[in-house]
């Protein structure tokens, strides 16, 4: 019984993961479209996946929390702008979060960037400094109501 409840916790955890992946977008047209069309914002996550420790953090604490996805689900699309330096990514999308990068004038990792439904850039933090699910949802909900 005990090894049964063991791997149905173990199973939950890899679904759980796999949720938090599914949701992050990495095409900022596709998703402004699908942000328009929901009446949602775009959560943009400027990151080093695998070598930045505050984005480690980040996305640890934060952004694949239960709290925060149930969150996402009901009011923003999510993009991953990645700038990995171990894995493998495609040139399209290499240059295509490059471009974004450049585009929003990225100075630091991570950055969060979040715009309207119509693509109005509303807010751009820079950095991680240990904040939870709750008070990042907050921030997120005051300029929901703002817009």
């Amino acid at each position: 019984m005990k090894k049964i409840t063991i791997g149905l916790v173990v199973c939950w955890a890899l679904l759980q993961a796999a949720r938090a992946d599914e949701a992050w977008l990495t095409d900022l047209a596709k998703a402004q479209a699908k942000a328009k069309a929901e009446s949602k914002m775009v959560l943009m996550d400027f990151n080093g996946s695998d070598w930045c420790p505050p984005c480690k953090l980040l996305r640890k604490n934060v952004l694949s929390s239960p709290e925060f996805l149930e969150y996402a689900t009901k009011n923003l699309v999510l993009v991953d702008v990645d700038f990995p330096r171990g894995k493998t990514q495609s040139e399209q999308l290499k240059k295509a979060n490059q471009e974004l990068a450049q585009k929003f004038h990225i100075e630091g990792f991570p950055s969060i960037v979040v715009l309207s439904s119509d693509g109005k850039e509303l807010r751009k933090d820079v950095g991680y400094d240990g904040q939870d699910a709750k008070d990042f949802i907050a921030k997120l909900n005051k300029l929901k109501n703002k817009s």
